[in-house]
């Protein structure tokens, strides 16, 4: 996996500096909604992950190839995500805060000057800026405590649309590649119990190109 890592950056940087004289760069701002998906891993209890909403906002950048319509884009983002835990009666949530890189390869179809449909996808780096301790008690019978990660790596693979030249819609799905969190479990049902936790996030993204 980290070779596979490496030579995707090493690609797109060859080809960020490879792009011809004709290249063009665009910036904008950008924003949308969370909708994470939380699963559990080597967890002997009875949780289950509850789906939440969050939100993402900051800035972007994009190069692209015009008549190849290949590209690379980049973003840097404030990305709040809500998880939450069930076990049926009891439930319990948590806020996280991430300073987001995602950084995309490109490529786009243009149907005219007025719209083009782009399809991307790339690695996504994070790094946790909030609260890294959970507490949760009376949930499964137990009280718990989760640790959770102070970085994480994921992947993106996204499609969407562009009009006006300034307006871009689009859709993508954040695979969490690792784990978010690791629990240790401290109670009399279960002593010393482990569970990891991975989080998935589909998201909905407004973008202004000036």
């Amino acid at each position: 996996m980290k070779k596979n890592i490496l030579s995707f950056a090493v690609l797109v940087a060859a080809l960020s500096f490879a792009l011809p004289s004709q290249a063009q760069f665009k910036f904008g701002v950008k924003a949308g909604l969370n909708m994470n998906s939380v699963s559990l891993k080597d967890y002997q209890g009875n949780l289950d992950g509850d789906n939440r909403t969050g939100f993402f906002a900051g800035v972007t950048a994009d190069v692209t190839i015009p008549l190849a319509g290949l590209g690379v884009e980049a973003s840097l983002l404030y990305d709040n995500k809500s998880i939450a835990l069930s076990d049926g009666t009891n439930e319990g949530k948590k806020t996280l805060h991430y300073v987001s890189l995602p950084i995309n390869a490109k490529y786009t179809i243009g149907f005219s000057s007025l719209a083009s449909v782009y399809f991307a996808t790339g690695p996504q780096f994070s790094w946790n800026v909030g609260d890294r301790n959970w507490k949760l008690s009376n949930i499964d019978g137990m009280s718990q405590g989760w640790e959770l990660n102070a970085s994480e790596f994921s992947w993106n693979i996204g499609a969407g649309v562009t009009a006006l030249k300034h307006i871009r819609v689009g859709y993508n799905y954040n695979i969490g590649i690792g784990k978010t969190a690791e629990a240790s479990v401290l109670g009399t049902a279960v002593q010393g119990v482990k569970g990891k936790l991975k989080n998935n996030t589909h998201q909905i993204s407004l973008t202004y190109i000036f």
